[in-house]
């Protein structure tokens, strides 16, 4: 039988929030083609585990592609602009850096630009590597405006991604996707059917003795992982060893001011505070390691680093830093908390739901679900996970911090041979290589390194073969370039209050 025989006819999606409605969305976009069903089965009764209010760039792609005008996202979700990330405290606990979104300059003759700022950054009129970043000094003046078109421009390399509420997406996802098609089934799982033949699943059984029966299973049940972890008995690997942290307070407060274009993550004694600022409100949350601090004391700790009367009472979640070994088993592909959970230190648990939508995508099976795909898939998830776990273990680890006992331990504690290797080659001469398709580029790593107190011994000798001093000059006019473009730009709250204030609820 050909894959033109054995289409998907039926694609069930278990869980709504934030990954099955964007799931849902997209299939009712791109999967629809008036014979395949697409059915979301959710539960009024089990809450859903807000999976982060802050993203990174590629989240403007995906409204792209499922067709979502900017001002009408900005408007329905409350949401706001971000320039990167703020670190408080992260190397010493008396300091802050910035991760921008974006380059740094621009290259010369081919070579990065942090090379060129490695050899010269001690000459006058050079300054700091973030000063020639568009979106570093804008969000150090509290300032936004969208890119520029014209590439040259300073303001061409501004990068951005949002703030929202995530369960306003979640809720405009929604509409979207039952506009395109997509039936909603309420109703409470209570087991599965699975294929004695293949282990394939056959359906899901809801409350009330119905059933609702699929071809491919797209597992949105968040930390529970109903069909992959329980239905499928796909192993979660456990990665809290290099990453500690398991608890998390959550509490909205009112909106402050100023704006930031930016989420500030400032370090505690056994983790780190969250604030990210949203049209409507703000919110907060205290990440820690329950081994090294009570319930009570993190609590303590964040409502003391409030700024502004909160709104609602904190909200406790728990979990476990890892993955499932497989994101994709038998007839079964899990998105989202159901699939894996990297803290949301770096702000990639929604870019990791949509790398998975479009991965599966590009991949998409027929009812034979042949192991090719199933395995290349499972290839670029687990890489994509391994990357990003990576990343945050970074910040933890390159800590001169002595303070605590949640310190010491991530401080002194072996890494991956993945990671170190990264940190072996930038120490040395300043060189970072991206591979793959991995998330941070060269920038990203560069930003982190640096403001982690990752000090290169030298730099990249094919430096020295362009001259010194034309070099100089170009970087001073591009600092002083970007500097007085940024100068020219509206406050973030100025820009929304034209561009796309949000809607009353």
């Amino acid at each position: 039988m050909t894959a033109e025989q054995a289409p998907i006819r039926t694609v069930v999606i278990v869980g709504g929030g934030t990954a099955g409605w964007m799931a849902a969305a997209a299939a009712a976009r791109f999967l629809n083609d008036g014979q395949r069903r697409i059915v979301l089965v959710e539960s009024d009764a089990i809450g859903t585990v807000g999976v982060g209010e802050a993203t990174i760039p590629p989240i403007l792609g995906f409204n792209r592609l499922l067709g979502i005008e900017e001002r009408d996202f900005l408007r329905e979700t409350g949401a706001t602009f971000k320039l990167g990330i703020e670190f408080v405290g992260w190397d010493t606990g008396q300091d802050r850096y910035f991760h921008p979104f974006g380059p740094h300059g621009r290259d010369i003759e081919g070579l990065n630009f942090h090379q060129l700022w490695l050899k010269l950054r001690d000459q006058p009129g050079i300054g700091t590597i973030d000063e020639y970043s568009a979106s570093a000094m804008a969000a150090r003046h509290g300032r936004f405006a969208a890119p520029a078109d014209d590439p040259r421009d300073p303001l061409s390399q501004l990068a951005y991604a949002y703030h929202f509420d995530a369960g306003l997406y979640a809720a405009f996802l929604r509409r979207r996707a039952e506009d395109g098609g997509v039936v909603r089934i309420e109703g409470r799982i209570t087991g599965t059917d699975r294929d004695p033949d293949n282990g394939h699943l056959r359906a899901v059984l809801l409350d009330g003795d119905r059933r609702v029966e699929g071809d491919l299973f797209i597992d949105c049940s968040g930390f529970r992982s109903l069909l992959l972890g329980d239905a499928m008995g796909v192993p979660f690997e456990d990665w809290s060893h290099w990453l500690p942290c398991d608890s998390a307070l959550a509490v909205p407060t009112e909106r402050t001011e100023p704006l930031l274009p930016f989420t500030r993550s400032t370090a505690h004694p056994a983790g780190w505070q969250w604030r990210i600022g949203l049209q409507h409100r703000t919110g907060n949350g205290h990440v820690y390691a329950s081994a090294h601090m009570s319930d009570a004391e993190a609590e303590r700790l964040l409502i003391a680093h409030l700024d502004a009367r909160p709104t609602a009472d904190p909200r406790k979640l728990s979990f476990r830093a890892g993955r499932r070994l497989r994101l994709w088993e038998g007839n079964v592909v899990a998105l989202g908390l159901a699939g894996g959970f990297l803290e949301p230190l770096e702000s990639t648990s929604i870019h990791l739901i949509q790398a998975g939508i479009s991965k599966l995508f590009g991949l998409f099976p027929d009812r034979r679900f042949v192991a090719v795909e199933r395995d290349e898939y499972n290839r670029l998830m687990g890489d994509a996970y391994t990357a990003i776990r990576d990343f945050i273990i970074l910040h933890y680890h390159a800590t001169r911090r002595d303070d605590s006992p949640f310190w010491r331990y991530v401080r002194t504690m072996p890494i991956p041979d993945s990671l170190a290797h990264k940190i072996m080659l930038f120490r040395e001469k300043g060189r970072i290589f991206r591979y793959d398709d991995e998330l941070f580029a060269i920038p990203s790593w560069v930003a982190v390194m640096l403001g982690q107190n990752i000090r290169p011994t030298g730099y990249d000798p094919v430096v020295d073969a362009l001259d010194g001093d034309r070099v100089a000059a170009a970087l001073r006019q591009m600092r002083a370039g970007i500097a007085d473009a940024v100068g020219g730009l509206p406050t973030q709250s100025e820009y929304i209050a034209r561009y796309a204030p949000a809607s009353r609820r």
